[in-house]
């Protein structure tokens, strides 16, 4: 016979009702009952019913969680973040994996049921104002990340800083002809952090005197393999940069075969620099813009269990620091002699 709330309220000497605050980690309990309580819960080695958990609070405890392309390794990062924050807060997450147009629109709609999610993050999909009112009507409380909009909480980083950090620090080693490998500039799922970091980019080439010309400038299906092929077809002109930034590590790593298949040096012949920091980076040398995956999951999680909470979320819009990490795919370029 399965152990009841009753019985560790017996085992303790308590009300059921203590008990209960105790199981919800409810403030408004003495420290003492508090302790007599979990060692009871202990003892009979009880285990709370969650469906009976989610009613008392009058909760479902589940936490909607929309993402593109969920296998991608940045992705999965976040996802760790956000996991890992809301794991101890008693939350299970459902995750929306979104690859086409049609599955966004889809997806977004059915977010908006108050019955299913008692909050929700949407990472990456910049939501359209009429999906965002849709929300907001259902009273659900949602935080964005990696995207923003006005007035809903969000986390974002600094891609155009990101940008800047990129072509500053090809810059100071020698290159004048960089070049920039990205995502399209419109795509339909709402992606738009691929643009921001080529304005880094490019601003940063401008304020040191350089230009930034549309031959060298390429952008397609995020993937390794349309990286490298984008990559060929950069190198392929007469003028050929000598580095290239890419919106992603994953693309970057494309850019390398491509460079390396065509029997070039990284960074010998062309310099690479990528975005994100994932954790392949590190082992594979790759030079790389930083940004903190999985601590802006976390920080998501905490805006929107505040949300839930009733309390106010400030500041409205959270900008997190990116941070420029060289390691061994960029040098100066082959007419630049290196510095020992």
């Amino acid at each position: 016979m399965s152990v009841t709330i009753a019985d560790v309220a017996r085992r303790a000497g308590v009300g059921q009702g203590t008990v209960s605050r105790v199981l919800n980690n409810r403030p408004n309990v003495d420290p003492e009952t508090r302790a007599k309580v979990q060692r009871a819960i202990e003892e009979l080695e009880f285990i709370p019913s969650a469906t009976a958990r989610r009613l008392s609070l009058g909760r479902t405890q589940t936490i909607g969680v929309v993402v593109a392309h969920m296998t991608t390794s940045s992705v999965v990062e976040r996802l760790r973040g956000i996991e890992g924050a809301l794991a101890p807060a008693g939350y299970d997450m459902i995750v929306f994996n979104v690859e086409t147009v049609e599955r966004r629109d889809t997806v977004m709609r059915e977010i908006a049921r108050r019955e299913r999610f008692d909050g929700v993050l949407v990472v990456s999909i910049e939501p359209r104002p009429e999906e965002v009112a849709r929300i907001v009507r259902a009273g659900i409380p949602i935080v964005l990340l990696d995207v923003d909009h006005p007035g809903i909480p969000s986390v974002v980083v600094d891609d155009v800083a990101g940008g800047r950090l990129s072509a500053g620090h090809l810059l100071k080693l020698g290159h004048e002809r960089i070049a920039f490998l990205g995502d399209p500039p419109r795509l339909a799922l709402g992606f738009r952090s691929s643009k921001r970091r080529l304005r880094g980019v490019r601003t940063e080439l401008v304020a040191a005197g350089f230009a930034l010309p549309d031959r060298h400038v390429a952008s397609g299906e995020h993937g390794r393999a349309s990286a490298a092929h984008l990559a060929r077809q950069l190198l392929a002109g007469p003028d050929r940069p000598t580095a290239i930034v890419c919106a992603s590590d994953t693309q970057a790593f494309g850019a390398i075969e491509a460079i390396r298949g065509l029997g070039l040096d990284v960074p010998g012949d062309i310099s690479v620099v990528g975005y994100d920091d994932i954790e392949l980076a590190a082992p594979l040398g790759l030079t790389t813009v930083r940004q903190p995956l999985e601590a802006s999951g976390q920080l998501a999680v905490e805006r929107l269990l505040a949300h839930i909470a009733g309390m106010p979320v400030r500041p409205v819009r959270a900008v997190l620091p990116v941070l420029l990490v060289a390691r061994d795919t960029t040098a100066p370029p082959p007419s630049v002699p290196k510095t020992t």
